[in-house]
């Protein structure tokens, strides 16, 4: 009898067109993200993508004709990467189902962690340059949409249905991001630790004066 071949002997299969096209998509996805949080809007030029994806020109321009393009769908995919890190944090944060306070407490510091995050900074370089890029500004307003839609749904697992379900729930996340986004853009240039921060034991007051916490144990 003929013997199986063994694994490593084995011929791999080719990859289809639309796995080729898919895979060096993500390419240059992942190098425009490693150039944009790494150097900054400025840094992340087209042609600086390209030598660090190792693709020609032509097959980067075939994916994103323009840099603005680029730019947000890296965004958008480092984003979306992140979000399902930040489901699976949740989950094992809230894995012992806390209520009340304690859930408020734990859900804010996670929210102020992913201000201290790559998909923030990345998010910072691109509205800023926005400010004056018009076509960069055109090309992000639809992908910061969906991508806020993303995110409440996240931040909705996180904090559980007793507490979403409160009244003033959706004013109080508005607050708080807003808030969280212009307290981290400090450690721009303030190195000091974040978890420290005062304002979070600011958050949390006000979350438990905005929350009927009493009612949840």
């Amino acid at each position: 009898m003929t013997a199986e071949p063994a694994p490593e002997d084995a011929v791999p299969v080719p990859r289809s067109r639309s796995e080729r096209t898919a895979g060096s998509r993500l390419l240059i996805l992942d190098a425009a993200v490693a150039c944009l949080v790494e150097d900054g809007y400025a840094g992340a030029s087209t042609l600086a993508v390209q030598a660090r994806a190792g693709v020609s020109r032509g097959r980067l321009l075939h994916h994103f004709p323009s840099r603005a393009e680029l730019l947000v769908a890296a965004a958008e995919h480092l984003a979306t990467t992140q979000l399902e890190e930040v489901r699976r944090r949740a989950a094992a944060l809230m894995d012992d189902e806390p209520t009340g306070r304690e859930r408020v407490d734990r859900a804010i510091d996670l929210m102020w962690t992913t201000f201290q995050e790559p998909p923030f900074w990345a998010a910072m370089e691109l509205w800023t340059a926005a400010r004056t890029d018009p076509a960069l500004r055109a090309a992000l307003r639809g992908e910061e949409r969906r991508l806020r839609a993303a995110i409440a749904a996240v931040a909705d697992g996180i904090w559980g249905p007793e507490i979403v379900g409160a009244p003033l729930y959706a004013d109080l996340t508005e607050l708080l991001f807003t808030s969280m986004r212009g307290v981290a853009l400090v450690y721009a240039f303030d190195d000091r630790p974040a978890a420290t921060d005062p304002h979070l034991a600011l958050w949390k007051r006000l979350a438990a004066r905005m929350l009927p916490l009493d009612s949840q144990g």
